[in-house]
């Protein structure tokens, strides 16, 4: 069976082995020992954090086959990004050149470095071996969110987003940052988004151009990656599309990929979610759910089959998920039918 639990100090080797797999443009896990185990402590550190209001914390999460013992997946979530380093866009903009008396009338795209998701919660880290790719395993692990939303929903910003990986290659070149690189920086994709991933971005203020970008300055190759995904986040986009997320024009500042937004209260999964209560028994023809606990600092979710008494609210269960949910008789499970 596949659960969903945090990630504990003793993942440490299967999350480097999960930032090797990811390559270029993975930005939140670099391949970087000190920023992992820092990262997988203040996710320990945010799970242990009793409050009411989003906040620095920051929770990651692992998949794992309970039977082989294999971590085999990571999906994250950020309560409030921006509020103690600088959270930076680019957003799509338009100003227009006229001329009255020569009757001429231009609209030109811009691009404009920003700040404005500081507050926002976000969606991110979401990464699936090959190896467990088949069935659902991908909307488990991507969906389980929306139950952590809609349960701990005093946590996060109203607004959440998930930054989408842009257009780059497998040697990790990156058109749009192409253009960048020979303009501003001198400094290659891989560097710079291993720079950011870490934490140092002092280099972005310092050396990313202060005004407006003109679109039709930049290189053909650059525009036109500008708010396209990379092939391989193209189901994931797809998804949170189905859940309300749209596009308003902000792209990554590296390669250009698309920033995706909704308001918690209306991502499509966090309403259809409901929290019902337990019941321990047999499930015959069981209709397929992904769910959860309620239970923050014991937190699991997975993928099961339940029978549902909707006149009392009762979740019929087995009892194999409800030891995975490590849950009981009369305790709530919030589930979300797949």
């Amino acid at each position: 069976m596949l659960v969903i639990r945090p990630i504990t100090e003793a993942d440490y080797p299967a999350l480097m082995q999960i930032a090797h797999d990811s390559g270029v443009g993975f930005t939140s896990l670099p391949t970087n020992e000190q920023l992992l185990r820092s990262r997988i402590a203040h996710s320990v550190e945010s799970f242990a954090t009793d409050t009411d209001k989003p906040g620095n914390e920051g929770y990651l999460l692992v998949m794992e086959n309970t039977e082989t013992g294999e971590v085999v997946g990571t999906s994250g979530l950020e309560s409030a990004v921006g509020l103690e380093s600088a959270f930076y866009h680019y957003h799509l903009g338009k100003v227009v050149h006229s001329s009255q008396e020569l009757k001429l009338h231009n609209t030109i795209e811009t691009l404009t470095l920003c700040n404005d998701y500081t507050g926002a919660a976000e969606l991110c880290t979401l990464f699936l071996k090959e190896c467990a790719r088949g069935g659902s395993n991908g909307r488990v692990l991507s969906r389980f969110r929306f139950l952590f939303l809609a349960e701990f929903s005093e946590r996060f910003g109203q607004t959440v987003i998930a930054e989408m990986r842009g257009v780059s290659c497998d040697e990790g070149t990156s058109p749009f940052w192409q253009w960048l690189e020979e303009h501003f920086f001198g400094m290659d994709f891989p560097t710079a988004d291993y720079l950011s991933g870490i934490g140092n971005k002092v280099f972005i203020a310092e050396l990313m151009p202060r005004f407006p970008i003109y679109v039709n300055l930049l290189s053909q190759a650059a525009q036109d990656v500008i708010g396209l995904v990379h092939h391989k986040t193209l189901p994931a986009l797809k998804l949170l599309q189905r859940e309300g997320f749209i596009h308003r024009g902000y792209v990554d500042i590296f390669d250009a990929g698309p920033t995706v937004e909704c308001q918690l209260d209306q991502i499509k999964a966090v309403k259809d979610s409901r929290r019902m209560t337990v019941k321990v028994g047999e499930v015959e023809q069981g209709i397929g759910h992904v769910a959860c606990n309620v239970d923050l600092k014991n937190f699991r979710a997975t993928e099961i089959d339940i029978n549902v008494d909707e006149n009392n609210n009762i979740a019929i269960l087995t009892q194999q998920h409800a030891d995975a949910l490590k849950v009981t008789d009369g305790d709530f499970i919030r589930v979300l039918a797949l």
